[in-house]
C-alpha cells in the first residue's frame, strides 16, 4: 500500500534488466506494515482518508497526492488514489508469504500493486484475494484454506522484526546480499551501481576456496588412484 514501494520496484527493474549477471540475482519479497492497526473503511478512498488524518481539505489531499502521481506515471504506473480503498494488509501478506512458498512472490506482488493502486480492490476482502491469488497460479482451495485461518502470520511478523533488526524505519527497503541497504524509491542508477558493487562481493565470498596442498595418495573421479 505504500506508493513508493510500487515505484521503487518498477526502478529496480529497469536496472536488473540492464545488470549483465541478472540471471544469478535471486529477489525475495519481505513483508512489513506501515500500519498494522488499520482499520478497513472501504467506502472511503484515500484522498478522504489523508484529508481526515490530517485535518485538512480533500482539495488538499489531491494536491498533496499530485506529486507521487506524476512519478508513478513517469515509470509506467497508473495511480488511482480516488477509487484506492483503504484497508489493513495483513492477510494480503499472508497471500504473498503462501505465494513465495511456490516460488510466484514476485508475481503475487505485482498482481497486489496493480489491483490497490489502479484497480481500486479492497485488498483485505478474502474473496478478492482469492480472485487474484488464483491468476497467478495458486490453487483457489489452498488460498481460500490460509485465508480462513491464521497460516503464515507469523512469518509476516518475523519479517516485519527482522526489518527493524536491520534498522528499517519506512519502506521501501532493499537490501543486497544482507550487506547493503537502498531506503526509498532512487533513480534506477543509483540501483545499477549497487547491483554491481553487491554482486562483486558475493563473488568475493563465494569464490572458489584454495588451500595449501601437500602431496599425497589420491584417487579421482576418472577412476584413477595413484
Amino acid at each position: 500500500m505504500c506508493p513508493f514501494c510500487y515505484i521503487g520496484k518498477r526502478k529496480f527493474e529497469v536496472a536488473l534488466e540492464k545488470f549483465a549477471h541478472k540471471d544469478e540475482v535471486e529477489i525475495i519479497w519481505k513483508s512489513y506494515q506501515l500500519n498494522p492497526n488499520m482499520v478497513d473503511q472501504p467506502n472511503k478512498d484515500v484522498y478522504e482518508y489523508l484529508a481526515e488524518v490530517k485535518g485538512q481539505s480533500r482539495d488538499w489531499s489531491i494536491k498533496m497526492h499530485q506529486s507521487v502521481v506524476t512519478s508513478a506515471a513517469e515509470v509506467g504506473l497508473d495511480y488511482r488514489f480516488d477509487i484506492a480503498k483503504v484497508a489493513n494488509s495483513f492477510d494480503a501478506h499472508r497471500l504473498i508469504q503462501l505465494a513465495k512458498k511456490h516460488n510466484l512472490g514476485g508475481a503475487m506482488e505485482e498482481r497486489l500493486f496493480k489491483a490497490y493502486f489502479t484497480e481500486g480492490a479492497l485488498i483485505s476482502d478474502a474473496n478478492i484475494l482469492t480472485k487474484l491469488g488464483t491468476e497467478i497460479g495458486l490453487k483457489e482451495a489452498e488460498v481460500k484454506q490460509v485465508l480462513a485461518g491464521d497460516e503464515f502470520a507469523q512469518e509476516v511478523q518475523l519479517d516485519a522484526y527482522e526489518a527493524q533488526q536491520m534498522g528499517c524505519s519506512g519502506v521501501p527497503f532493499f537490501v543486497f546480499n544482507r550487506k547493503m541497504a537502498v531506503p526509498g524509491a532512487v533513480d534506477s542508477a543509483v540501483f545499477s551501481e549497487v547491483l554491481e558493487e553487491a554482486y562483486q562481493e558475493w563473488m568475493k565470498d563465494n569464490s572458489t576456496l584454495k588451500f595449501d596442498q601437500k602431496d599425497g595418495a589420491i584417487c579421482t573421479p576418472e577412476g584413477d588412484c595413484k
